[in-house]
Formats: structure tokens, C-alpha cells, sequence
């Protein structure tokens, strides 16, 4: 690692001086140091995505003990969480352009951790929607401030790769909180047992007070290891401490559009089969194929986990065949096939035989969904100046969450009351909607190609000015 003084390029041959600065390190690209970064932010998002998945795991338990309904459940699982997410995202982004950026994410785990334990003493319908609000509030920091991060850590041949293990983070915290939810409702009587201050809680709030705790260990851990870097341009990796106005950053955006519009709208597609297809396999597999929830969970969990990272990882090594054959797009054309793949085995869902089956299916389309996610964010950062990649990446996360959220888990479930009428039917919501977002995604992103490749020829023409 090089030392923590920045240096200034002298105009003549005399020596380089040294300037001290206080709130950056200069850190060698793609060292050791940053690989031990990149793994805490990896983890810091896996810990973010951990209470998503366990509350759909939870329904049934939920809505007994607080006497809400399905429209009130559903509301602590969209509205009061997507809806803080969505005011925070765009203020986050703007901060991590601006300010200390490990600073951000060390408040923002402490904040999440915390919300996420007071689902967990929540005794009311209302002080649940709060501590939901709370919790989708403090997340909303950690994409941006790992993109940021990342750009500034890595090289820009390392960076698609790095940026494919941190996305790893939504898929392993999703897979671990289904494990956990399993292990908790199979074990909780004996972890009262164990562990008296807990025998007051029911399952589903002992399920969220043990994961929420566990965050402030590793915002003590980030705070003693993890350093601010200096802020680097992406495609030199030369310092870069320019400010941007809001209105530039506007006008960066607009004026490449055609790239962002699709990338953005295409991320959407993409979030609501991420998002929709894990909400409602699990309701699935109980209702129509009669396994209990442990079953699911245990299952289900660790499929998301393996073949999640697997398609994270195969992403970048992909991508790089098509690299070396002449395809300057080879990233972001990478991600536009695997959502033509993740299309059929998304319509196999309700037609696999029995729930092994089901799962088969659900593990070819989490290795889809989950192989575009690292090729997509990096392409996102191309061109981007280090302190406007808090907007950009604000704006990406804003997008998928939106549509994620907004349509995915919420289009499945119409489908179900309002075509088929019949719970038992949501395996194929699930493949109409899925599908289809699929479909449009792939269109996306396949016309976003050319827009692509112009950014990529303007940058190579900067960097030869």
C-alpha cells in the first residue's frame, strides 16, 4: 500500500512534494487493502438485505399476532419501506459526493441494525410500519456508497469484477435471511431456553431482533479497519476532487440519455423479477406444492446463495471471453443474453414437476438474474467523474428499487386475485410476470448498446486529448 500523502505533480524536474491530507489515503489499486474493503462493503449489503426476505418468510406468523390484514401486511412490506428507501436514495447519493463516504455507511448499518431490532419488539401494526420506514430509510446509503467506493479502490479492469462480488451482498443476505428465518423457527424454543432475555418475544420477533444486533459488531469493525480513499477518475486513475453542481450532474445525465434512460428502465425490469420472484416462491411452494416454511426456507436459502453468487461470479468471466473475441460492449451485452435466459426459466416455474422441481427452476432464474448485476453497475460508472457517482449511483438504485418494489411483488399478487382469482395459482402469475419483465429488460438493454459504445469511444477520445 502506498503511504497516505498525496502528491502534487511538479511543472519541472525538481522532487515531488508531498501534501498531507487528513480525510483521504492514497491506496495502491486492487491491493490487499482493498480487497478487505471490498469484503466489508460486500458484507455491510448482505446485512442490509437480511430482513427483506425474512419478513415474507414470516407472513402468516405476523399477521396472526398483530391482527392485520393482507393489504396492511403488504403495505409494512412495500409502501412503509420503499418509500423511505426512495426519499433517502437521491439525499444519499448527493452526500457521498460530497462528504466522507465510510463515515456514511458506518451510520447508516448502525441506523438499519437498530430499526430492524425494533421490528422486532413491535407490538402494533403502526410501530411496525415505523420501524420498516426506519429500516428502508438507512439502507437506501450502501449502494451508492459502495459504487463510489469501489471505483475509487479498483483499477478499471478490476472494477466490473469487484462491483460483481459487493452485488453479491442482495443475494447472500437474501439466502442467509430465509436460512435464518428456517433455523430460527425450527430452534426458537430453544433459544429461549438459552437465552432468557428473549422469552418474552414470539418467533417472528426473535427472528428480527437476531439479525438486527449482529450490524453494530460490524460498524465497530468498519470503523477501526476500513479507510476513506482518495477520490480517483475511473478510466485514469488519477486524482479527482472536482465538485459538481446538481446541475451538472443534471446535465451529464441528460445528455447521455439514450445510455441512462435504458440502463435505468432496464435495471427496473430486472428488479422486478429479482425482487418479485423470491417475495412470492416461497407462498408458492406452500400453498401448491404443501411443504412447510422451514422447508422453504432452509431450501430455497441456500439455493439463492449458491446459485447467486455462482451467476454473480460467472458474470465478469464471460464477459471477458467476449472481451478477448473483439466486443467492446462485451459487459453490458453479456447482461442483455442472460436476461433472454432468465426468461425461459422463469415461465418453467409452475410447470416443474413437484417442488424440486420448482426450485430447479427457480435456481436457473436466480443464476440469470443475479449473472447482469456486477456488468450493469459497472458499465453505470463509465465516464462518470468520482464525485458524481454518488448521483449516478443514487439514481440506479432509486430506478431499480421503484419499479423492484413498486410493480414486482404488487403485479404478481393482481395477477393472482384479479385473473385467476385463486391463491394456489400464484406459480403462474409469477411466470406471466416474470416473463415479461424479462423481455422488455433484455430490449433495454440490447438497444442500449450503441449509446454504450459511443460513451466508450468519447471517453478513450478524453483520455487521448
Amino acid at each position: 500500500m502506498r503511504n497516505t500523502w498525496q502528491t502534487a505533480v511538479p511543472a519541472d524536474d525538481t522532487p515531488e512534494i508531498p501534501i498531507p491530507t487528513r480525510t483521504t489515503h492514497r491506496l495502491s489499486l486492487d491491493s490487499t487493502r482493498s480487497w478487505y474493503a471490498l469484503a466489508m462493503l460486500t458484507l455491510s449489503y448482505s446485512l442490509a438485505y437480511i430482513d427483506r426476505q425474512l419478513l415474507n418468510l414470516l407472513v402468516d406468523p405476523v399477521k396472526h399476532s398483530l391482527r392485520i390484514s393482507d393489504t396492511q401486511l403488504s403495505l409494512i412490506q412495500g409502501a412503509a419501506f420503499i418509500s423511505a428507501y426512495l426519499l433517502a436514495a437521491p439525499v444519499f447519493g448527493r452526500l457521498v459526493d460530497l462528504t466522507n463516504r465510510r463515515n456514511i455507511l458506518l451510520v447508516g448499518i448502525c441506523l438499519w441494525s437498530i430499526f430492524t431490532a425494533l421490528c422486532g419488539r413491535a407490538e402494533t401494526y403502526q410501530e411496525l410500519f415505523l420501524a420498516r420506514f426506519g429500516v428502508g430509510a438507512s439502507e437506501a446509503c450502501v449502494f451508492p456508497v459502495g459504487c463510489s467506493l469501489i471505483s475509487d479502490y479498483f483499477s478499471a479492469r478490476r472494477a466490473p469484477r469487484a462491483l460483481s462480488i459487493f452485488l453479491l451482498g442482495p443475494l447472500l443476505g437474501g439466502g442467509f435471511s430465509l436460512v435464518a428465518g428456517g433455523l430460527v423457527i425450527a430452534f426458537a424454543r430453544d433459544v429461549r431456553t438459552q437465552l432468557p432475555v428473549f422469552e418474552q418475544l414470539q418467533t417472528w420477533q426473535l427472528a428480527f431482533v437476531l439479525v438486527g444486533l449482529p450490524g453494530l459488531l460490524l460498524a465497530t469493525i468498519v470503523l477501526l479497519t476500513v479507510r476513506e480513499p482518495a477520490r480517483t477518475h475511473m478510466m485514469k486513475e488519477t486524482v479527482d476532487e472536482r465538485h459538481y453542481t446538481l446541475r451538472e450532474a443534471a446535465s451529464f445525465l441528460w445528455t447521455r440519455r439514450g445510455f441512462y434512460g435504458r440502463l435505468y428502465l432496464g435495471l427496473g425490469m430486472l428488479a422486478i423479477v429479482l425482487l418479485g420472484m423470491p417475495a412470492w416462491l416461497p407462498s408458492f411452494l406452500i400453498r401448491f406444492h404443501g411443504v412447510s416454511p422451514a422447508y422453504v426456507g432452509f431450501r430455497f436459502g441456500a439455493l439463492v446463495v449458491s446459485f447467486g453468487a455462482a451467476g454473480v461470479l460467472v458474470g465478469p468471466w464471460v464477459a471477458d471471453i467476449l472481451a478477448r473475441r473483439g466486443y467492446e460492449d462485451a459487459g453490458l451485452r453479456t447482461a442483455a443474453c442472460s436476461m433472454v435466459l432468465m426468461l425461459f426459466f422463469c415461465a418453467a416455474i409452475p410447470f416443474a414437476p413437484g417442488p424440486n422441481g420448482a426450485l430447479a427452476a427457480a435456481a436457473g432464474t436466480v443464476f440469470f438474474f443475479s449473472l447482469p448485476t456486477g456488468l450493469m453497475a459497472a458499465a453505470m460508472q463509465v465516464g462518470a467523474p468520482s464525485r458524481m457517482r454518488g448521483v449516478v449511483g443514487g439514481f440506479y438504485t432509486f430506478f431499480g428499487q421503484l419499479i423492484g418494489f413498486g410493480l414486482g411483488p404488487t403485479a404478481i399478487a393482481l395477477v393472482t386475485d384479479r385473473v385467476f382469482g385463486n391463491p394456489k395459482m400464484v406459480g403462474y402469475s409469477i411466470a406471466i410476470v416474470c416473463s415479461i419483465a424479462s423481455a422488455i429488460a433484455a430490449w433495454l438493454i440490447f438497444s442500449a448498446l450503441p449509446h454504450y459504445r459511443r460513451m466508450l469511444d468519447e471517453e478513450r477520445a478524453a483520455q487521448v486529448a
